[in-house]
């Protein structure tokens, strides 16, 4: 009997042990990423501004697809070094990614909204029965709710004023979460390029004007992404001494 008691409190002992369920998985290390520079001149002149949050929002958003090596090409062009990088600073790239979009697609002000009049996108939404309007900070549209799984109510919304912040559409978090689902189709399961004319945002398509707008807005990723001169050309001594040393050693033995 005390052999059964003693097991049977050895057993609670581990189980007490052993982390709840809804702490099984860590949250993700999240770091705050650069201004663009629409971001830093709003913050000289005033106006609106990217929230520190919204980095966040991206971060936790983020699948593990774009953490991998399979999205290294895509970001070659802005983050070289994001094969080497920790899973923080990866989180923090793509949090300045987005930032840079939304200053590129809305200059960062979440109740924006635009009907477009261009044949190739002037179309009706499949959602509203109305013709498509690009909103929030990423100028998306009711039909990314049924194409993406986007959480854009536009029963409750269509009660509400065009651009009330309220609009589920226009809240950030609704909005930036949509655009890393949309990001992942096309880089993951469509397997398509960043940047390409088959890109969701003309933005992102090299040959649309507006592509020289994000670009610039490009121009301050985080530091760990870029490549350090100094350590580079350190690499580069090391692999030359590398090729040299079987020789050297030779030479040394003929002595």
């Amino acid at each position: 009997m005390i052999w059964c008691v003693a097991a049977l409190l050895t057993g609670c002992a581990r189980q007490a042990e052993q982390p709840p369920q809804a702490q099984a998985q860590a949250k993700p290390e999240v770091k705050p990423a650069p201004a663009t520079p629409i971001e830093d001149k709003r913050e000289e002149f005033g106006g609106p501004t990217w929230e520190p949050d919204w980095d966040r929002i991206v971060e936790e958003a983020l699948p593990p697809e774009l953490l991998s090596r399979k999205v290294a090409h895509d970001v070659r062009p802005f983050c070289p070094r994001f094969n080497l990088m920790s899973e923080g600073d990866k989180r923090a790239y793509w949090a300045y990614f987005f930032q840079a979009l939304a200053a590129a697609e809305a200059g960062l002000k979440p109740t924006t909204d635009v009907r477009h009049t261009e044949p190739e996108v002037a179309v009706k939404d499949s959602v509203t029965k109305r013709m498509v309007r690009s909103e929030g900070l990423l100028q998306l549209t009711y039909m990314d709710a049924e194409r993406y799984g986007c959480d854009f109510d536009w029963d409750k919304d269509k009660q509400l004023r065009e651009k009330d912040p309220a609009k589920t559409i226009l809240q950030p978090r609704n909005n930036l979460t949509c655009g890393v689902k949309i990001l992942d189709n096309q880089l993951i399961a469509q397997g398509r390029p960043l940047l390409s004319r088959f890109s969701y945002w003309s933005t992102l398509q090299p040959q649309r004007p507006s592509y020289q707008v994000f670009l610039k807005q490009m121009k301050n990723v985080p530091v760990v992404c870029r490549r350090d001169p100094s350590i580079e050309e350190a690499r580069a001594t090391r692999a030359a001494q590398a090729s040299q040393a079987p020789g050297r050693a030779a030479a040394m033995g003929s002595k």
